[in-house]
């Protein structure tokens, strides 16, 4: 899969046993492959509805999914088998657009999102059984089609003793809840969010483009916070937004990066000092959700964090700080690296999805009922 910040295809091969609550799982191997900059570059466009034109979308759609079937083949040949030896694969594909709000025309009223990363051309190059497209099956029943992990993670951290918070670091960054003891009807999960997103717009901005991230949080571990930047960003009516909530590049992309930056600059936030706040409002925001909207059902034991924020050292301590008293724990806690827990979400998706089994939070994603997510494209 690629994710919000589009750095490149993350992929994982994975071995499955079971399906449902008897799932077992063991990670084979996984690697990130960064796109190279002029693809990275022309997702971005995507991204932009006044620069990511309909000719540009259905090329991009057809050069991806070339790209999502190299990284399923390398990632296979690196742990030593073949693609003859692979039973399915699960492809989340590039989000470009995701309108979770209703809208409507002539009658016709519906929420939307948009994947590219044509899984017929998966299924084409390695002959494998493939499973795409998983978020439309949920829009189609009356959901926001996100958060679509909420389901796996039920399966991987539910417990009878503790009430975990599964909290992923993105580009967004989104919640699922498991009280303990739940069934999946019990489960909360939504975008808490901006992850890295913002950071990453920043820390480019500032930098012409030189750096992409702040790696291990450096940049920000050097700066001061602005309480009164801090203060503006938490007053973004998303962050306050009850759930079922979604969000994207349309409330926290580029547009929404610019204008933090001229606010900064009129309060006189500049450099380390910037990158030092808006890694702060990701970290807030994540505790003020816990606030609002989790600890009223019941008192969170354990967050487990996962994603790329994972390993911004200085975001870890912010948010370690905000939610004191609680443990904050990683995925690597619980042997899933953290740029594997995305594809082997998937994965796992993919799994329910040829076992018949639901594999859609209506909890989560405001659904009318639970259905099967995921189209099947056979192998040739």
């Amino acid at each position: 899969m690629s994710g919000t910040s589009a750095d490149g295809v993350s992929a994982v091969l994975v071995e499955i046993s079971g399906s449902g609550l008897r799932t077992e799982f063991r990670i084979l191997a996984y690697e990130t492959y960064p796109y190279p900059p002029e693809i990275r570059r022309m997702i971005f466009e995507l991204f932009n509805p006044s620069r990511g034109s309909v000719d540009k979308v259905c090329f991009m759609n057809f050069v991806l999914g070339e790209l999502f079937a190299r990284a399923a083949i390398r990632v296979t040949e690196s742990a030593g088998y073949t693609m003859e030896e692979v039973d399915l694969i699960g492809s989340h594909g590039q989000t470009v657009y995701h309108i979770p709000q209703v809208r409507g025309v002539d009658g016709v009223r519906t929420r939307s999102t948009l994947q590219v990363g044509e899984p017929s051309v998966i299924a084409e190059r390695t002959g494998v059984l493939t499973i795409a497209d998983f978020r439309p099956r949920d829009v189609a029943a009356g959901g926001e089609g996100a958060p679509i992990t909420a389901y796996v993670d039920y399966l991987i951290f539910r417990s009878d003793s503790v009430s975990r918070a599964i909290q992923n670091i993105g580009g967004i960054a989104n919640v699922t809840f498991i009280p303990r003891g739940a069934s999946i009807d019990d489960i909360v999960a939504f975008d808490t969010g901006p992850g890295n997103m913002l950071i990453d717009a920043v820390v480019q901005h500032l930098t012409s483009g030189e750096m992409m991230y702040d790696e291990d949080g450096v940049m920000a571990s050097r700066g001061m916070v602005s309480e009164e930047l801090l203060s503006w960003l938490m007053e973004h009516p998303f962050v306050k937004r009850r759930p079922p909530k979604t969000t994207g590049r349309e409330d926290f992309g580029e547009h929404f990066a610019m204008r933090v930056v001229e606010k900064a600059e009129r309060m006189g936030v500049h450099g380390n000092d910037l990158v030092a706040t808006v890694t702060a409002f990701t970290a807030r925001s994540i505790a003020h959700n816990y606030r609002e909207f989790l600890e009223p059902i019941c008192k969170v034991d354990e967050v487990v964090v996962g994603g790329g924020g994972a390993l911004n050292r200085c975001l870890m301590r912010m948010l370690k700080e905000e939610l004191r008293g609680v443990k904050v724990s990683t995925h690597e806690d619980y042997g899933i690296p953290a740029q594997a827990k995305e594809p082997l979400a998937m994965a796992i998706l993919a799994n329910e999805a040829v076992s018949g089994n639901f594999n859609n939070v209506p909890t989560a994603t405001g659904a009318r009922k639970r259905v099967v997510m995921g189209k099947i494209l056979l192998p040739s």
